[in-house]
Parts: structure tokens; sequence; C-alpha cells
């Protein structure tokens, strides 16, 4: 026992040997993390987030790959010359069941619209933070007279009932396309984030290292891309979340009603909108699956958001 404890001190004088040899810091091991990698710490340990992460992850790779397996044409009949009322239950043949009237597979039909209506969702989120970033840190930096003009049209523009406008502008200028719907919801889902972009911008472009930048005569482009905008960038992602939930409830809403997307389009929306005269006959599985999906994609987005609000928040606790 005694020999044991007398290699110890060898032992340990072995190592700081080879960690000066390497030129490392033995006594203080400390390892830097960026930003990101902190953060990503504290995301790994938020279980709903990362569960989240891993439906919207499963989601995309269904919405890329199902399609290409499951290929959809509006034109083919699955029986021809061959209209059934009733609906099929699900069977082992058709997990999701088969639609009423022309029999159409449920489960074809659901993978095909995520496609879509993810492609709306994050395009229009896209759209929307792009234009409500660019606004906000103009109005946030520069501020006197145009920063009132961006915010007295950022106000107009709230003040507007959304939900009509967005299915007047579906109907007459929507015709059913899916890249004008993309565009008609990003248009509408910029103002929350410009006025956000704003408030940072607002409070960090009097700090310290902003003025000492302006005071080695560094232009105002590269301080609001370079300076600023990399230290209001952890609200835009959360808040980036949360529009891709809100337009994807959207476009289902407005496709339910028949104002956003072509009917020969599959969208979890249009899938609901054509189950809604088979339900009073028994057709639970055709609504429920298409439901279903939304359902597990906006809590999957809202759980992600979680999971980056605290994993950005530098007060939090990694």
């Amino acid at each position: 026992m005694s020999d044991v404890f007398s290699n110890e001190p060898g032992i340990e004088a072995e190592r700081l040997r080879r960690a000066e040899e390497a030129g490392e810091d033995y006594e203080v091991g400390l390892e830097s993390l960026s930003q990101w990698q902190l953060a990503w710490r504290k995301f790994r340990h938020h279980r709903l987030a990362l569960i989240g992460l891993g439906i919207i992850a499963t989601l995309i790779v269904v919405a890329i790959a199902g399609p290409i397996l499951m290929p959809f044409d509006f034109a083919t009949i699955p029986v021809p010359d061959k209209i059934v009322y009733q609906g099929s239950p699900p069977s082992l043949a058709h997990p999701m069941g088969e639609t009423g009237g022309l029999q159409r597979d449920v489960l074809e039909l659901v993978v095909n619209g995520s496609r879509t209506s993810l492609f709306i969702g994050f395009s229009s989120m896209f759209i929307g933070v792009t234009i409500g970033t660019i606004v906000g840190s103009i109005a946030g930096y520069v501020g006197g007279f145009l920063d009132n003009l961006l915010m007295r049209i950022v106000d107009v523009m709230l003040s507007l009932p959304i939900l009509f406008v967005i299915l007047v502008a579906g109907r007459f200028f929507g015709n059913g396309s899916v890249v004008l719907i993309v565009v008609i919801f990003g248009l509408f889902s910029w103002m929350g984030v410009s006025r956000l972009v704003r408030s940072q911008f607002l409070s960090i472009r009097e700090s310290e290292f902003v003025e000492a930048a302006r005071a080695v005569g560094v232009r105002d482009r590269r301080i609001i891309f370079r300076h600023i905008l990399p230290n209001a960038f952890s609200p835009i992602v959360v808040v980036a979340s949360l529009i891709v939930a809100g337009n994807i409830i959207g476009e289902a809403f407005v496709s339910f009603l028949g104002f956003g997307v072509s009917p020969t389009t599959p969208t979890w929306g249009n899938i609901l909108s054509n189950a809604l005269t088979f339900i009073p006959l028994g057709n639970w599985w055709w609504p429920m699956f298409p439901g279903l999906a939304i359902i597990l994609t906006v809590l999957a987005v809202n759980f992600i958001g979680d999971g980056l609000r605290d994993a950005l928040d530098p007060r939090s606790r990694a």
C-alpha cells in the first residue's frame, strides 16, 4: 500500500512534464468555448427542445424524400370509374386509411402535403425575418425622423385585420400559387421582428464597443452588420421559430377556407378542407392525421423556440 502512494508524486511530475512539453497549462485545464458552443451545451439539456428538434428533422426528411417515394398526381385516380362515398379506415395496406370519393391514400396525401406546408412555413419566415431585421436595424440605429416614419408604418400594418387581408390577397393575388402564398405570408409577418430588432439596437448602440468602433472611424454599415446585429441575433432566432409555427397554422386555416393553395396541390390545410364533407359519414381518419401533423409540427417548433430562448439567454446557467 505504501508503494502505491509513494509512486503518486512521480506520476504527477511526469504529467506536468508532458503538459509543459506540449505547451499546455496543466494546472488550469480550462476549455475555451464560443458563444454558440455554450448555447448548444445549454440546448442539449432542454429535453423537450431536443424532442422537437428530432420531430422537425424527421418531418423535413419526410418532406424531401416522401414525395419521391410516394409521388402524388391529382389527375391520377387510384380506382378509375369507381367513386365510393364512404372511405376505408386504417389498415395494413393503408396505415392512415383511404379517403371517401376518389379513394385516395391519406398517407400519400399527408406525406406530399408536408413538403408544401413546411416550405410555406419556413420560406415565409425567412422573408418576414429578413424584412423585419432590415427595418428594425435602420430604425434602431439611425433614429430620428426615419425611426418615427418606419415605426408608424409598422403601427399601420399592425392595425390592419391581418387575417382578412391575407384572405383577400390570397384570393385576388395568390391564384393558388405556392410562391405567391409564401410572399403574402412573408409580407405580413415582419412587423413584430422589426420592433424586437429596433429595441435591441436602441440598447446596444450606446454600448462602449460601439462607441469605440465609431471613434476609430468604422463605417455605419459595418457597425450595424458586424458589431450590433450579431449581439441582437439571439432573440431573432427565437422569434423566427414562432413565426414558422404561426405561418403553418395560418396556411392551414387559409387553405381550409379555400383561399390558399390550389386544391390540386396537397397541403395539410387542403386535406382538412376536402375532408369536411365526409366527417359526418364517420371518416374520422381523413382529418385526424393531417391535423396531428399540424399539431406535432407546431408543438415541435414551440419546443425548439423555448430551448433556444433558454440557450441563448446569457443570464441562464449552463
